[in-house]
Formats: structure tokens, sequence, C-alpha cells
């Protein structure tokens, strides 16, 4: 099976397909097999890696604690292992941090970078302020309920099941991942790497909304915006046909002009 080292500790990654590369990072309740509508749907036009951070998934998962600041680096490991030179890292949720931060440190390996339901911990005091005033009203919802529709659930609740599985497998939890947030880059910083920036919402995110991500949007010229109508914080895994459709289309529109030089 494939695997990356990052400074000692084993990665687990797949590759599929060909084309064009798009690597996915998961979130906290992620790992590489909660792509499995992405990699069926986009293998045959892109070349689709998925990854297990630390602590998920079939990555190495015996260190006594986890922090957040490494996972950056476990993405690295993966672009360096593919030898990768012109990927697009789409992060879901808290996993926009990790692949922000990847950017940055190796932008000659990434041309960009879709920051799925987050805001990739960008430091600025008027988007921080957003975020948290956010985050106190989803906190009011069943973490559920922050993630998947009421509709969803009860219509398919053989998927919710499924979905809420899928954590099960993991040994690292939310709070391995929040440290991600600590000194996070600046809208300088990222203008400054030439790594192309999109915002990736749902319409009916319960954890980030449109307006915040809007305003991030505004703040950071040259960057893209996509907001997916009536799809919620995990609409990967909800609505992945108009996922899919909106991260094919930013693979396609975010590298046009690199690969037309």
């Amino acid at each position: 099976m494939p695997l990356a080292d990052s400074d000692g500790t084993s990665i687990y990654y797949e590759r599929h397909g060909s084309g064009p590369a798009i690597l996915f990072v998961h979130g906290s309740g992620g790992h590489h097999a909660a792509w499995w509508q992405q990699v069926a749907a986009l293998r045959e036009e892109f070349t689709v890696v998925t990854v297990d951070l630390r602590g998920f998934g079939r990555s190495d998962s015996s260190m006594p604690e986890f922090d957040g600041q490494d996972f950056p680096g476990d993405v690295v490991a993966v672009l360096d292992a593919e030898d990768l030179s012109d990927a697009m890292l789409v992060g879901q949720s808290i996993g926009s941090v990790a692949a922000l931060r990847a950017a940055l440190l190796r932008p000659e390996r990434v041309s960009s970078v879709a920051l799925g339901h987050s805001l990739g911990g960008i430091s600025h005091p008027e988007l921080k302020e957003l975020a948290a005033a956010d985050r106190a009203e989803a906190v009011k919802l069943p973490v559920i309920d922050r993630l998947l529709t009421k509709r969803f659930q009860e219509e398919r609740p053989d998927l919710t099941f499924l979905f809420q599985q899928m954590g099960t497998f993991n040994v690292a939890k939310m709070a391995d991942l929040r440290n991600l947030d600590t000194d996070g880059p600046s809208l300088d910083d990222i203008r400054a790497s030439g790594v192309a920036v999109a915002f990736l919402a749902g319409e009916r995110d319960a954890v980030l909304s449109v307006k915040t991500v809007t305003r991030a949007h505004e703040l950071l010229p040259g960057s893209h915006l996509e907001i997916v109508p009536d799809a919620p914080h995990s609409m990967y895994w909800e609505t992945p046909e108009k996922y899919n459709a909106a991260v094919a289309r930013l693979r396609r529109t975010l590298t046009a002009p690199r690969e037309s030089v």
C-alpha cells in the first residue's frame, strides 16, 4: 500500500485515475475513504489523490498525542512522494487549514487550493470575528445537524449512519486539529505565494455562513467564490453531484492560465 514519510511518520494515501491532479484533505471525522463519491466521479478526467492525516484512517496513529501543526507536513509528504507539480488541494472544513498551509509550504507543487467550508485559518481580525459568531450559532445545534440537513437524515438514514461511522476508524479527534489555526497565514502571505485560492461553500452550511465566506473572498483579491445552492456543510457527502461539478469546474478554471503559458 502507498505510504509517504512525513518526518518519520507513515502517511497512507491513494492515487486513482489520470489527468490534472486533485488532492483531497479530509476533515475531523473523515479519512481517505470518505471521498468515495468523489473518486468514482472524477478519476476519469483527473488524477485523484486521497490521504489520511496522522491519527486518521490507515496512517500512523501510534503516537500518544497529535499536534495539528504536523498535518500540513503530512500533505506535503504525499505531494513529494508522488512528485506532483501542479496539484489542486481541496480541503474539507478544518482540513482546509492543513491544505492551505501545505500549499504555502510547497507552492511549486500546488497551483491552487479550494477551501471547502472553511476560511483556511487565515489570520485576519474581521474574519476571525465573523467565524466566531458563526460557530457560536452552530454549537447550539446537535453535531449531526451542523453537518447534514434534516431532510437528508430523514430520507437517507443509511448514508447518515455510514457518515457517522466514518469517524470511528480514527484515533485523532477534533481537539487534535484545533491548533491548526494558530499563527495562520495572512492575506499578504497568500498573495505572495502565487497560489490561487477558491472559497467553496454550501448555501445551507450551518457551521460557516455564506456571508462570512463572501467577505473572505472580498478581502482576498483574485480569489474565487463558489457557493453551491441548497448544500450543507458536508456537501461532499450529501450533495456529491453538485460538489463534484464544482470541484471539477475549479480544477479546470484555476489552472487554465498556468497551463496555457
